[in-house]
């Protein structure tokens, strides 16, 4: 069998995902009951990542805002696994066995996602482009234009990941890995640094 092409990684490196004494990871398989009757079901899954991980934090007021701590931790953490998991879900290719997973790494200062799905090489091409598109950009000017994009109608916005970058400080990276037995699917990897608020 001939080996694969090497992987594509842009942005944070995922061999920098330090070993976690605290994770927790879940796993979806795309091929078992429709996808659009399991939307709610992922929905479901990113709260419940948000109340297990906000329980780690104590409840103690954080400078300058109006809830605490633990309940920042809850509604980010559950934002941002909705997000990757929106994003998955969509974009992986239907009919195959590869799961959709996500797995939560707890540290002291910063909560790592990482992601993973399998998709097609067109759509691979299409997320690469964007990823290329978004770390060449001043990350401001880049987050207004997309926003205009969406009130305007005029393409994709991908608001979900900027979001997560713009708006809660996170650093993202990314590797897109074609299989050596299937080259027309590519394994894509997405990882999130979130530190920890307060």
């Amino acid at each position: 069998m001939m080996p694969p092409p090497p992987a594509q990684t842009f942005g944070l490196s995922l061999d920098s995902i330090p070993a976690s004494d605290e994770y927790l990871t879940l796993h979806f398989s795309p091929a078992s009951p429709p996808r659009r009757r399991r939307w709610r079901n992922y929905g479901l899954s990113a709260d419940f990542l948000g109340d297990y991980f906000a329980a780690f934090f104590p409840g103690d007021q954080i400078p300058d805002s109006k809830i605490n701590r633990q309940d920042t931790v809850k509604a980010v953490v559950s934002y941002i696994a909705n997000e990757l998991m929106e994003n998955a879900v969509k974009y992986s290719v239907e009919g195959n066995n590869h799961p959709i997973s996500i797995t939560l790494h707890l540290y002291a200062h910063e909560i790592i996602f990482e992601v993973t799905n399998y998709t097609s090489t067109t759509w691979a091409a299409t997320y690469q482009t964007f990823i290329e598109t978004l770390l060449a950009a001043d990350l401001d000017e880049f987050y207004t234009h997309q926003l205009e994009k969406t009130a305007t109608g005029t393409g994709p916005s991908q608001m979900g990941l900027l979001t997560i970058m713009h708006d809660y400080g996170a650093k993202m990276g990314w590797s897109l890995q074609p299989l050596a037995d299937h080259l027309e699917t590519v394994k894509i990897t997405v990882i999130v640094c979130l530190p920890i608020p307060g």
